[in-house]
């Protein structure tokens, strides 16, 4: 992934520009202020959610095939282990394991005509009970172990080949953190997800006449996935960013970008149109390549 950037703004007031105000202020959530309630709004979170599935009318993708639809849309695969900052490798070999439990939840699922896909209905809660290890989760973006930890991973590969093709986001979260350094990156920076049952979802709708089928399992090296379908699809798609920089902002550093995507006529291999995606911004865990200078201190408020 190209850096155009890795610049300071002179005045913080235009650095803010680029970036929200839930992160310029940063105030800390009551959950923070007062640790022992964090449990008890989780599982209001979770109750609340559960209502909300009770209540839905929503079709459901359930069905699943171990046959191979015969048209592949999109292949992928990303590497299962990875050096990422100091995080401690035998949370990454634990997330293996996790990573088998939920591709096996996923793999064959058919996503029909009018259904949605929920990652968090299909794989569930990621619990010891039900065979998950300590593997590496982001806690205010800090690496921590926790059971079911990696499960981030598969939900990354579904999201990125779901943007190569026609089926619809409807709900994607992402980190509000940017815990590591690019170490050998693969995909564009802001094109992840942060999945957390069942509140923090990745889901994906069927809108089109065709019906799409994943396939996902954990390899030697790679997690491997495909999306497929029961017939040609018209459209071909490129997913990239753009606007790529770091900004300085008090005594923080942000990054930010935008995620675009062409879609191409397979037929002709014209592009068809250009649409933006998403709007990235985080807050930087770690100092940027290219940066000798730590940032400015945060504006005095005294007058």
């Amino acid at each position: 992934m190209t850096i155009d950037t890795a610049a300071r703004a002179d005045d913080p007031s235009d650095a803010a520009v680029d970036i929200p105000p839930a992160l310029r202020a940063r105030r800390p959530r009551l959950t923070e202020r007062v640790p022992a309630l964090y449990p008890v709004a989780v599982e209001l979170l979770r109750l609340r959610r559960h209502w909300e599935w009770l209540r839905s009318d929503t079709s459901w993708a359930t069905d699943r095939t171990a046959q191979d639809l015969p048209i592949r849309v999109k292949q992928h695969k990303s590497l299962l282990l990875r050096t990422l900052g100091d995080s401690e490798m035998w949370m990454q070999h634990n997330k293996v394991r996790n990573l088998e439990l939920a591709t096996d939840r996923i793999d064959g699922i058919l996503i029909k005509p009018g259904e949605e896909f929920s990652f968090c209905r299909l794989v569930g809660r990621a619990t010891r009970r039900r065979g998950y290890l300590d593997g590496m989760l982001l806690d205010n973006g800090e690496a921590k172990a926790g059971p079911g930890g990696g499960i981030c991973q598969l939900a990354n590969l579904l999201h990125w080949m779901v943007l190569h093709s026609p089926l619809t986001v409807t709900e994607r979260s992402e980190h509000s953190f940017d815990p590591f350094p690019d170490n050998g990156r693969v995909l564009p920076w802001g094109v992840g997800c942060a999945v957390y049952y069942n509140y923090v979802d990745l889901r994906f709708r069927n809108d089109t006449g065709t019906t799409f089928q994943i396939r996902v399992h954990v390899g030697p090296r790679y997690l491997e996935g495909e999306i497929r379908a029961d017939r040609p699809v018209p459209y071909s798609y490129s997913v990239y960013a753009k606007d790529e920089r770091f900004i300085a902002y008090g005594a923080d550093w942000f990054r930010r970008n935008e995620i675009w995507r062409d879609v191409i006529d397979r037929r002709t291999g014209d592009r068809v149109r250009s649409e933006l995606i998403k709007k990235n911004c985080a807050l930087v865990k770690y100092i940027p390549d290219g940066v000798t200078d730590p940032p400015p201190p945060e504006p005095s408020t005294n007058h």
